[in-house]
């Protein structure tokens, strides 16, 4: 994809009178020179791993470290019991969250969206919404093209490494796709998922990447739950016709510039952080 900004993306939705999803899938056709059928064909298969990810979760599961597993079948047995205070769709959402990355970190089969670490997000907020308003998969699909438009923007403009700018690349960036993706399913127009994006990504600027003993489990199974409620709070505002004061675009510089200003203690080294407390210490 060649899109350096949002806007750019709005600006061709406009002049040529299509909606987001039509103008990221175009631009995938002609960079890979591919037929419609096949980019929908190749972005079908991708949400079919995301569906059949969450379909082979084992809550029975451990990591080779022992530091994640079995929280995405308790969480599940949890909001089964009609107490929780986030209700059940909200609870469906946190159990996939949960569940997408423990599985991950399990080694098993996920899509990195955009990265392996963040791999919760989206499947965690596209799950729920399918099923609750009876969506078929053409229409996630779509979704999924403004998530990626979202994403290759930000890897442009930014980052969607923690090595190289945080988690709030990581978390963030997932956060913000699945933000655009939300808008595009409940109607919305460009400049909705622009600002539903850019209030999820503001909402984790600064958030660091600070995993303890180095691997991709504490905090961050965790953090795909945030990223992804917070997409979907993101996305409901950005619908009631709320805006985000500072451009999508700018909101994704300036993450940048945070990132860029970051310790390297802060971006995926281990050093600090939660990482540096007396318990990550202990585990490493």
């Amino acid at each position: 994809m060649a899109f350096e900004s949002l806007e750019q993306i709005c600006r061709l939705c406009r002049e040529e009178n299509k909606n987001f999803y039509q103008v990221v899938m175009e631009d995938d056709e002609k960079e890979r020179e591919v037929s419609e059928e096949n980019s929908r064909r190749k972005m079908h298969h991708m949400w079919q791993a995301m569906v059949q990810a969450a379909k082979d979760y084992d809550p029975a599961l451990k990591s080779a470290s022992g530091l994640s597993g079995c929280d995405g079948g308790r969480a599940s047995v949890y909001y089964q019991t009609g107490k929780s205070l986030c209700g059940e769709f909200i609870g469906e959402v946190v159990t996939t969250a949960i569940q997408m990355a423990e599985s991950n970190a399990c080694m098993r089969r996920i899509v990195a969206a955009p990265t392996a670490g963040s791999c919760g997000v989206l499947p965690a907020v596209l799950i729920p919404c399918q099923k609750r308003f009876a969506l078929e998969d053409e229409r996630i699909e779509e979704a999924l093209y403004v998530a990626a438009g979202i994403g290759q923007v930000i890897a442009s403009r930014a980052f969607i490494a923690g090595a190289t700018g945080g988690c709030q690349a990581e978390i963030g960036s997932a956060s913000a796709m699945a933000a655009g993706a939300l808008v595009y399913l409940q109607g919305g127009d460009e400049e909705q998922i622009c600002d539903a994006c850019a209030m999820a990504l503001k909402a984790l600027m600064g958030l660091v990447c600070d995993p303890v003993a180095g691997l991709v489990e504490v905090p961050c199974v965790k953090r795909n739950v945030i990223g992804a409620v917070g997409a979907m709070t993101a996305a409901d505002q950005a619908l009631a016709g709320i805006h985000s004061f500072i451009p999508a675009d700018q909101v994704i510089d300036a993450m940048r510039e945070v990132g860029e200003k970051m310790d390297a203690s802060l971006r995926e080294t281990g050093l600090g952080g939660l990482a540096a407390t007396a318990k990550g210490q202990e585990v490493r």
